[in-house]
């Protein structure tokens, strides 16, 4: 019998094709992710429309001239996203989140990206005496209050106004009493990206009432990429020859204590992972770091800390005004479930913060740097985020 070769080599084509059409686009790992990502690309705005406690929330993206950005909620300020370019010039997704703004009001959710306020950290027992008067706030981590209680600001819906594509505006007023904390406290919280790739937050504050304050972002960074499995090998130097030890339920003793010679001495830059399961009793109450280190530094200009990404050629430097750094590793991730950005599961130790702030407990520790603020004075601290390659 005769074939047709040429009908069969048309059918065949056409088939193939179908099928490729079928199967949509093909994915593309992003460099330096250990699990098979996609590229990074920026939230679904209409996941983030809705109203919580009766305020409309949105999604607001920041973009520059680079190609870089970042897209953040007014729900708790958070950023959902940060979109920087690595050393091949693929857009890399550094910050841990999720996909939709009602997953970030699920139940014990870690704060990812958020505005951190009244107070930023620890506050042991809840209590401290300001004025001669003594305030108990809310109890949300042990025995003790973390990052503001149930009400803190992570919790909140910011009044929003982006000023222009670079710049977003939020602001939110605490009343008097809420979580414990006393005076309303009207706080502004400026996102700026700017044309070298840098994520610059002003924070600024006033009160009616002698109050304390200590203001930070809690945003979890991977610099291999969100969703990787680790950040044990981003590499870390913090210009810090002390930290703050703790007990252990991680509130600080009142003393410095020296990082030379133990597993926080990040005084010369190494892997997060080098000594991180050194037999310590520090690390063991953090169950890992989980540490603020008293800064030798911090005039906004100078970098206080350098993170690494060996997989991307990330650089991170921060920058600040604040006297101490929180570095925490992710001790708290679990994985045990897949409902971060895509669908990815944040295992243990799958990111790392650093919070940049005024030391944990400081209304109970004479020897700490102050955290109140009187009626007529004004709260403003800046922290910046800078990113290169190498």
């Amino acid at each position: 019998m005769k074939r047709n070769y040429k009908k069969q080599y048309l059918l065949y084509s056409f088939a193939i094709t179908l099928l490729v059409s079928c199967s949509g686009p093909t994915e593309k790992k992003v460099a330096g992710d250990s699990t098979s990502t996609t590229k990074a690309a920026a939230p679904d705005a209409k996941n983030f429309e809705g109203n919580v406690n009766g305020k409309a929330v949105k999604l607001y993206t920041l973009k520059n001239s680079k190609g870089a950005s970042v897209a953040i909620t007014n729900y708790g300020g958070r950023v959902v996203s940060l979109l920087v370019p690595d050393n091949k010039g693929t857009l890399t997704d550094v910050v841990l989140g999720y996909d939709s703004v009602k997953t970030y009001q699920k139940p014990k959710e870690p704060f990812f990206g958020a505005i951190i306020g009244r107070y930023g950290n620890r506050i042991g027992k809840g209590k401290f005496s300001l004025e001669g008067k003594a305030y108990q706030l809310d109890i949300n981590d042990g025995v003790n209050t973390l990052h503001g209680g149930f009400k803190g600001f992570y919790s909140q819906v910011f009044d929003a106004a982006q000023a222009n594509d670079s710049t977003l505006n939020l602001t939110y007023v605490s009343k008097d009493g809420e979580g414990g904390y006393p005076g309303t406290l009207t706080t502004k919280v400026t996102y700026t990206l700017t044309s070298d790739n840098a994520l610059k937050i002003d924070y600024t504050a006033t009160t009616d009432k002698t109050t304390i304050v200590n203001l930070t972002n809690h945003a979890y960074f991977n610099l291999n990429g969100a969703g990787d499995s680790t950040i044990l090998d981003n590499v870390v130097k913090i210009n810090a020859d002390n930290i703050t030890p703790v007990d252990t339920t991680l509130i600080p003793t009142g003393k410095l204590q020296p990082v030379k010679g133990t597993p926080f001495d990040f005084t010369t830059a190494k892997a997060i992972g080098t000594n991180i399961n050194d037999k310590d009793e520090q690390l063991k109450n953090g169950k890992g770091y989980d540490h603020n280190f008293a800064l030798n530094k911090h005039d906004g200009a100078t970098s206080v800390a350098t993170v690494s990404s060996t997989k991307t050629g990330i650089v991170m430097d921060i920058f600040t005004e604040e006297p101490g750094l929180q570095f925490y590793s992710g001790n708290f991730l679990t994985g045990q479930t897949h409902d971060g950005k895509g669908g990815k599961a944040y295992p243990h130790r799958s990111a790392f913060c650093v919070e940049t702030q005024h030391f944990p407990d400081a209304p109970n520790e004479p020897s700490f740097a102050s955290t109140v603020l009187k009626p007529g004075q004004t709260y403003h601290t800046t922290t910046t985020y800078k990113f290169s390659v190498k």
